[in-house]
C-alpha cells in the first residue's frame, strides 16, 4: 500500500467520524480563545496546520476519480476551523504580548523585508487574489460542478436502467452504479456547501489581519512604545 492510499484511507476514517472530531475541534478552538497559549505552542500549532493543508494538497493529486476523495468537504471543514482558531489565538497574542511568536515574525520579515509599505502592498495584493481569484473562483467552480452533476443525474438514471432492461448490465452493476451517482450527488454538493464556508473564512481572516494591523500599531506605539518603522 502506498503512502497516498494509506493516506486517503486515513482521511475516509476521519470523516465518517466527522461530527465528533468537529465538536472536539469547536471545543479546542473555544479554548484557544479563552486560554491565552504560549507562542512556542502557537507556532507548533501553525507548523502543524501546514503540514495539513500540505497533506490535504498532495491526497488531492494522486487521486484519479473525486470519489476516491470523498471525505474532501468534510477535511476542509475541519481544517477551515483550525486554521479559523488559530488565527483569533495569534491575534490574542498581537494584541496582549505584542509577539506573535517566531514563525509568523520569520515569516513576516521574509516576505516583507521590515518596510511597512511594502507589507501593506503584499498584503492588498493577498487579499485581492485570495478572495476574488482563489475563493470566489473556487466557490464558482463547486457551484457549478454541483449543478451540473444534479442536471445530469436524472439522465444518467435513465441510462442505467436502459442498460438493465437491454440485459448489458445486471441487478447488481445496476445497484453499485446507482449508489456511485448517489456518492457523486452528495460530493459535489457537499463541495458547494464546503466551498461557501471557505469563503466566508477568508472574509473572517481579512477583517482580522485589518484589526490586527491597527490594533497591533495602536498596542506597539502606545504601550510598548515602539516606533512605527
Amino acid at each position: 500500500m502506498t503512502v497516498s492510499e494509506r493516506l486517503l484511507q486515513f482521511l475516509a476514517r476521519l470523516s465518517r467520524r466527522s461530527d465528533l472530531v468537529i465538536a472536539v475541534l469547536l471545543l479546542v478552538a473555544v479554548v484557544m480563545m479563552l486560554i491565552p497559549l504560549p507562542t512556542f505552542l502557537v507556532d507548533i500549532l501553525i507548523t502543524a496546520n501546514i503540514a495539513i493543508s500540505v497533506l490535504i494538497l498532495l491526497a488531492s493529486f494522486y487521486v484519479s476519480h473525486p470519489l476516491q476523495f470523498s471525505s474532501l468537504p468534510s477535511v476542509i471543514l475541519i481544517a477551515t476551523l483550525f486554521r479559523l482558531a488559530i488565527t483569533i489565538t495569534t491575534t490574542r497574542l498581537i494584541l496582549l504580548q505584542a509577539d506573535a511568536g517566531e514563525i509568523i515574525t520569520a515569516f513576516g520579515t521574509f516576505v516583507v523585508g521590515g518596510s511597512i509599505a511594502v507589507g501593506l502592498v503584499i498584503f492588498l495584493i493577498i487579499t485581492i487574489a485570495q478572495f476574488i481569484v482563489v475563493a470566489r473562483g473556487a466557490e464558482r467552480v463547486a457551484e457549478v460542478a454541483a449543478r451540473f452533476t444534479l442536471d445530469a443525474l436524472p439522465g444518467k438514471q435513465m441510462s442505467i436502467d436502459a442498460e438493465l432492461r437491454n440485459g448489458d448490465i445486471d441487478q447488481t452493476e445496476a445497484r453499485r452504479l446507482r449508489q456511485q451517482l448517489e456518492r457523486e450527488s452528495q460530493l459535489f454538493g457537499a463541495m458547494d456547501g464546503a466551498m461557501k464556508f471557505v469563503k466566508g473564512d477568508v472574509i473572517a481572516g481579512i477583517v482580522i489581519i485589518l484589526v490586527n494591523l491597527i490594533g497591533g500599531f495602536a498596542v506597539g506605539t502606545l504601550q510598548h512604545d515602539m516606533s512605527l518603522g
